[in-house]
Order: C-alpha cells, then structure tokens, then sequence
C-alpha cells in the first residue's frame, strides 16, 4: 500500500506537467484551431532560460523563474505576431508543419547557444533534493512542489478567464472571431495574447520538471506525451486538458511498477485507444455541429 500511495503521487506529479503543457495545447487550438506542436520545444526554451537567470547569471531563483515565464510568454506572443500570422488561412496541414518545423529550429538553436549547448544541466532549486517523511513513506519536495503549484496556476487561469475583461473577450474570440470582431474586440492582439499565456505556462512546466529530469535541448519531447494527454480529456476542453495528464501520469507510474519492462510507455496509449473507441471525443469532449 506504501508502495501504491508513493507511486500515485509520483505519477499525479508527473501528470501535472503533462497537463500544463496539454493546457498550452488546448488554448491556443480553442482560440485559433491550431495545433502547436511546438509547445513542448517552448517548454524547454523556458526551462532554459530559468537555467541561464539562476545558473549562470546568479540571479535569485524566484526572480530568475519569473523572469524566464515573462521572456518564454513574449517569446511566444512575437512567435503568433512574427511567424504564425502571416499563414492564416493556409490549410490546416501547412500550420501542423510549420510548427513541428519551429519545434526542429528552436531545438537546434538552443544547442548552438553558448552555455546551453547539447549538454544536460541542473537548475538549482532550493527544495531540490529535499523530502518530507510520513511514517515509512517518503515524498519528494520537488513533487509536492510541482503538485501545489499546478493547482495554484489552475486556480489563477481560471479566475482569469472567468472574472476579467480580458480573459472572457478570450473566451469570446475563441467562440467567435467574427462576432468578437464586430464587438470591438482586437481579436489578432488577443490570439498574440493566448500564444503567450501559453507559452508561459510551459515555461512553468520545464522549470518544475526541470530539477527532476534535468535540462537538454531533448526536453520538449515530453510534448508527445502530453499531446496524447489533451487528446483524452477531449482536445479544447480545459479540463479535460488537466484531467487527461494526471490520468495519463498516473498509469505510467503504476505501469511501471506492476507491469513487465516496456509497459510503461505503452500502457497510457492502450489506455487512450480504449477511451477513444468509447467516447471519440474524449472524456470532456463534444461533438461541434457548423452549419454551412
């Protein structure tokens, strides 16, 4: 039972990066119908960037963190601005390219950096390496950590979009751009916006992750996981985003443990395949009628 209890909070830890960077997935296609395959990229790039703050420019690690989300979410805004603008109304395919494309240069890029490089770093935290004891059972700090800090963000996004101007003129363009438009909304400003909320959030997964599995420019793979992660709550539900990882972080904990070698890259996908055959929409997901 020990084991079970340590396993389920290390998986839940875990699914808390799958599901902020699901989330970032999740907003930018409620907003714009695009599907950022650059997002996990983005997460290393802000991982990277609370390296450089804290690391090598000796910054204090609280300002250094959030001085690395704030250069991560412009960086992502001037990404929608710059890049991304300009092949609006392309098919759908040319977008999915041109943001695995991204994701290929800005992987490159970071190890032609200086101090970056393709080596693997730490970020020193100060609870890293630290646990708290209950009994026989011992839970990593950096876990409980990534844990409270997911449900803080969760809490702030929310109240954001529900509670602001801004966050509900959001949620009004990513229902209906043109009705937005005509309601005096600046619909290109608020997608810039979305790219960088999102952008910020998945610098906030790297940082969190990053004392745990360390940084390299291989990082933003652990979007693959996550993908699948928005994909079983119901890719465009917010929810569904957050509930997906933790369901798809546990089972690889729990696979790991109880299953023979192998199953625990494969165990959270069979499990995807078995929702999707019975709610193709996802756990969260509805079924969207256009009238044409």
């Amino acid at each position: 039972m020990i084991n079970f209890v340590q396993l389920f909070i290390n998986g839940v830890a875990i699914g808390c990066i799958y599901a902020l960077v699901a989330l970032g997935f999740v907003l930018i296609y409620k907003a714009t119908e695009t599907v950022n395959f650059a997002q996990g990229d983005l997460m290393m790039l802000g991982a990277f960037f609370a390296y450089s703050f804290v690391a090598l420019w000796g910054m204090n690690f609280i300002v250094g963190v959030l001085l690395a989300i704030a250069v991560t979410a412009l960086f992502g805004a001037a990404l929608d601005r710059v890049v991304l603008r300009p092949v609006v109304g392309q098919p759908a395919f040319a977008l999915v390219m041109l943001t695995i494309g991204l994701g290929t240069v800005f992987r490159a890029g970071a190890g032609m950096v200086p101090g970056w490089g393709t080596e693997t770093y730490s970020l020193p935290a100060p609870y890293a390496g630290e646990k708290l004891t209950f009994g026989a059972m011992v839970i990593s700090l950096e876990h409980v950590t990534i844990v409270l800090t997911t449900v803080a963000l969760c809490a702030v996004l929310y109240l954001f979009f529900s509670k602001t101007k801004l966050g509900i003129a959001m949620q009004a363009s990513s229902q209906n751009q043109l009705a937005a438009y005509y309601m005096g909304i600046p619909v290109k400003t608020v997608f810039s916006l979305i790219w960088g909320i999102s952008a910020g959030v998945a610098a906030v997964a790297g940082i969190l992750l990053a004392p745990i599995t360390l940084i390299d420019v291989n990082l933003g793979f652990i979007g693959l996981k996550a993908f699948p992660a928005a994909v079983l709550g119901g890719f465009g539900s917010i929810p569904g985003a957050i509930v997906g990882g933790l369901i798809i972080g546990v089972i690889e904990a729990l696979a790991g443990f109880y299953l023979p070698l192998g199953f625990k890259d494969t165990a959270a996908y069979i499990v995807l395949l078995i929702v999707l055959f019975v709610r193709p929409h996802g756990l969260f997901g509805q079924m969207a009628r256009k009238k044409v």
